[in-house]
């Protein structure tokens, strides 16, 4: 379902690009802007709607309803991880190897516990 989904989002997406650029300006024209006479005027009503508009308005829709339905799947998978169903394996405790002693930690290895220093109080410059 996801790859059909993924192929119909990139097939309507390229589909749109080719549309819109198939399509010619609405002010193809710079005096169209500016109220020069032109047969579609830039911000006013533009006449019916041509077979191109309705294609775009309808691939359109379709890359909106895809890109909401990716998203919402990309963040409610079936699984949270791949490894939600395994377990660590327990380490085995390791064993001295015969006729060698265990070796007993030395105190120079362990940190010695010391109290803290009291702070030195700042030096007072000569008058």
């Amino acid at each position: 379902m996801a790859v059909l989904l993924i192929l119909l989002h990139i097939l309507v997406s390229v589909a749109l690009i080719a549309i819109v650029l198939l399509q010619s300006g609405k002010g193809a024209e710079m005096g169209a802007s500016f109220g020069a006479s032109g047969s579609q005027s830039v911000f006013g009503a533009g006449g019916g709607s041509t077979f191109m508009s309705k294609l775009t308005t309808g691939a359109a829709i379709i890359f909106m309803l895809t890109s909401l339905t990716l998203a919402y799947r990309s963040g409610h998978s079936g699984m949270s991880s791949i490894m939600a169903g395994k377990t660590a394996p327990k380490a085995a405790p390791q064993q001295p190897a015969e006729g060698k002693p265990t070796e007993q930690p030395t105190p120079a290895a362990q940190p010695a516990q010391q109290a803290p220093q009291p702070a030195a109080a700042p030096a007072v410059p000569k008058k």
